[in-house]
Order: structure tokens, then C-alpha cells, then sequence
């Protein structure tokens, strides 16, 4: 790239948030290109970064220059260095890198990050644009806050679950490295192991392992669990994924249930009525006493995990016995589940870690963003970012604009009134 529009300092940048502004300012009065803006993560613990190297280059030939606040990559095995190399910018600090980008790219952005992330609110400014996990159905008050920044602000929770998306699609990507570190952290705490092996010391028998709900988390956490060699069940109350589950070479668990409704028309797993979560808890409890290992993976848009392992379950698997409860951020699928803690019960180890994805940060990055890229290069089209509300991937996303929140979806959530127009 040109490195052209910020200054001249030691890494391309001359470290004053205030000629920041006054050089993103000259850009675009020149027409020169987008600045995307990738700060560096904030949330307690958090090691993603929201654009790798890799992709640089990419947004580059679209006409967007890519700015990264200093050591945004390094706990995710991305150095400044790497970032430099492809054509990228180095900010000095995160003041810096609001206040030059035109698009701000975040993994937890305020919403998703509700513990630190509402110190991002006085650097946003009218007409930017942000992209990232804004857990757009958690809080009302929190939607409301960013929307009055007057950000562009696009929510990745929200893409449709489309062919045309499925690149785009950056939940997904992560729920794949969830499942897969969900089975890895049970076989390291399962004090059994997982294949079945002839030994001169005798036949060991393969653990068994139950998954609970065959999404994408569920289908790869069956892929994992079979290549580590354990003997795999797979549960969904929707009989759709049967054939899924058992072409990755496990036995679908089949309960004389009827969901109504299962899945919405985004392909998401809708809530059920008490009775029948009552009468799937009875039903299940023989299949969880009979598993060494649980996890549990279900969840629902906007509402609190469903109790699908309770304590009367928990307490007649065998001493020993893991479970892995991918919905514990939720609240939790097990009864016992306390989130963000690793707790005993009656012998059984209950897993309840939220934000799996942030321990593999190098490989879960690269995937997100490869999912932004897509989106971005969806966007922004000539150098000039296009919010075009025909189409339905940017209508769907774009979660606030012009100091309200205007997806419709989301205002019916929380009951907010109908807008009239959205220009």
C-alpha cells in the first residue's frame, strides 16, 4: 500500500489522536480510501483480534486502508510486524484508532463486552461505522446507549443464515471452535480415556459421550469426540439434523417428543414450553447417566439456556463424569452449572467456562476475520461504504443508524414502537 494519509512516525503514524483526526479528515475531503480500524480487545481475558494480516491486502484492493491499534494481534500470534508487512498501519492506542477509521472492526464490541466496552462510547462519533458481536438482544438500555452515538452500528449476531451469508457468517465460525475446545477440555478432565485401545494390559472400553444439541457447536464437538475415538450420541429436538449427526459417525438420540415449531426461518432452535422441557428431562435421564461426558450446547435467541440436565441427572452419573456446558453464559443447560467456574457435584466435574473461541485466538481471528472481510467487501463498494436496506444482508445487520435502533426484529424484541420510515 501507499501508507499515504498518516504521517510520518516510526510506524507510519506520527501518534497524535488529534492530527489522527485531522489526517482521516483530509482523506476523505481528497477521496482517498476507507480507514478501517481494528483496536485492540478490551473484555477481561479476551485474546481475538478482529483482523488478521492475512486479509489486509484484500481490503486494501477495495480501497480501504487498515489501521491496528499497537499490539492489538500479539496474544493471538499476530505481531505488529505481520500487520506492517501486509500493508497495514500502526496506531499508538485506542483513542487513535476511533477517531481515524471510518469503520471500526471489533470481536466484543459495547453489548457483547458489558463489562469494559462502555468506555468505547465517548470515542465513537456520528456516521461511523462498527462491526462486531453487539449481543443485540441482551440489553435494551445498552442498544439504546450505542445507538445514540449515531453510529452505523452492525451487529454479526445477526446475519441471516443463508447460502449468500455463509461466509459472512462469523457466529457460526465461532461455535466451531467452541464445540471442538468443549471436547478437548472434557477429555483433559475426564479421568478416563477416550479410545478404545488393545492393550497388553487388556481391552480399554471408549468412553462415551453425549452431545446435546446438534447446531454447529454440537455437530463439531460429535466430529471431535468421534476422532478422539469415543463412542458418540448426538440429541436435538429438531429431527431435521438426525442425518447430520449420524454421518459424522455417531447414534442420534431419538425421544418419543414433538417440538412445535422447532427452528425458526433463520434456521435458529426455538424455545419450547415448560411441559415439554418437563417431559424431555424425563426422558433423558437414563441417556446422561449412562455418559462419561455431557456438553450441552443449547441455546436460544434473546432468552435464558433452557434446564435440560438437572440436578436429579447430575447426580446419577458415575464419579468422574464431565460435563461441558457451552450455554453456562446463558445461564446454563445443568441445573448446577455455574458460570465462568468449574464446579463438583455429587462426583461429576461441571464445566461452565463462557468464551471458549478467546482460547484458541490465533485460528478463531483468522476465521472471523475472513467472515468481517466478506462483509466488509459486501459494504463497501468503490472505496465508499454503500448501506443499501434492499439488500437483505445489510438490512439485517445493520442494528442502528442515525441515533435509533432501525432493525426491525430487534425493536419488536424489545418493544419499541414501529419506525415509520428507514431512509
Amino acid at each position: 500500500m501507499s501508507g499515504r494519509g498518516f504521517g510520518a512516525g516510526v510506524d507510519g503514524f506520527s501518534g497524535l489522536p488529534g492530527e489522527a483526526e485531522s489526517i482521516a479528515k483530509e482523506n476523505r475531503k481528497r477521496d482517498l480510501e476507507m480507514i478501517v480500524g481494528v483496536p485492540k480487545e478490551i473484555f477481561p481475558g479476551e485474546r481475538r483480534v478482529g483482523l488478521v494480516p492475512l486479509v489486509v491486502p484484500n481490503l486494501a484492493k477495495a480501497g480501504m486502508e487498515v489501521l491496528v491499534e499497537k499490539g492489538a494481534g500479539v496474544e493471538a500470534g499476530y505481531p505488529d510486524a505481520a500487520f506492517t508487512e501486509k500493508g497495514a498501519k500502526i496506531a499508538p492506542d485506542r483513542a487513535a484508532v476511533f477517531s481515524a477509521a471510518d469503520i471500526v472492526v471489533q470481536v466484543l464490541c459495547y453489548g457483547s463486552n458489558d463489562r469494559t466496552g462502555k468506555a468505547d462510547l465517548p470515542l465513537m462519533r456520528r456516521d461511523q461505522s462498527l462491526v462486531g458481536f453487539l449481543r443485540p438482544m441482551g440489553s435494551k438500555e445498552i442498544v439504546q446507549e450505542i445507538a445514540r452515538t449515531g453510529v452505523n452500528a452492525f451487529s454479526v449476531e445477526l446475519m441471516p443464515r443463508t447460502t449468500r451469508a455463509q461466509s459472512m457468517d462469523a457466529l457460526s465460525s465461532m461455535a466451531t471452535v467452541c464445540g471442538y475446545k468443549a471436547v478437548l477440555i472434557a477429555a483433559d478432565v475426564l479421568p478416563k480415556l477416550f479410545p478404545m485401545l488393545t492393550t497388553a494390559a487388556g481391552t480399554i472400553t471408549p468412553a462415551r459421550v453425549l452431545i446435546i444439541g446438534a447446531g454447529v457447536a454440537g455437530l463439531q464437538a460429535i466430529a471431535t469426540a468421534r476422532r478422539l475415538g469415543a463412542v458418540v450420541s448426538g440429541y436435538d429436538l429438531r429431527p431435521a439434523v438426525k442425518e447430520q449427526v449420524q454421518s459424522l459417525g455417531a447414534r442420534f438420540v431419538e425421544l418419543p417428543l414433538e417440538a412445535a415449531g422447532a427452528q425458526d426461518a433463520r434456521g435458529y432452535a426455538t424455545a419450547q414450553d415448560e411441559n415439554f422441557y418437563k417431559r424431555q428431562r424425563e426422558l433423558m435421564g437414563q441417556v446422561v447417566r449412562e455418559s462419561d461426558v455431557v456438553i450441552t450446547t443449547a441455546v436460544v435467541p434473546g432468552k435464558k439456556a433452557p434446564i435440560l440436565v438437572t440436578a436429579e441427572m447430575v447426580r446419577g452419573m458415575a464419579p468422574g463424569s464431565v460435563i461441558v456446558d457451552l450455554a453456562a453464559e446463558r445461564g446454563g443447560n445443568c441445573e448446577l452449572t455455574r458460570p465462568e467456574e468449574t464446579a463438583v457435584e455429587h462426583g461429576v466435574t461441571i464445566i461452565g467456562k463462557i468464551n471458549l473461541a478467546s482460547t484458541v485466538p490465533y485460528h478463531a481471528s483468522q476465521m472471523y476475520a475472513r467472515n468481517v472481510t466478506t462483509f466488509l467487501l459486501h459494504l463497501v463498494k468503490q472505496g465508499k461504504l454503500q448501506i443499501d436496506l434492499q439488500d437483505e444482508i445489510t438490512r439485517e445487520t445493520l442494528l442502528t443508524r442515525g441515533g435509533d435502533v432501525v432493525q426491525s426484529r430487534i425493536r419488536e424484541f424489545f418493544s419499541l414502537p414501529t419506525l415509520t420510515a428507514q431512509a
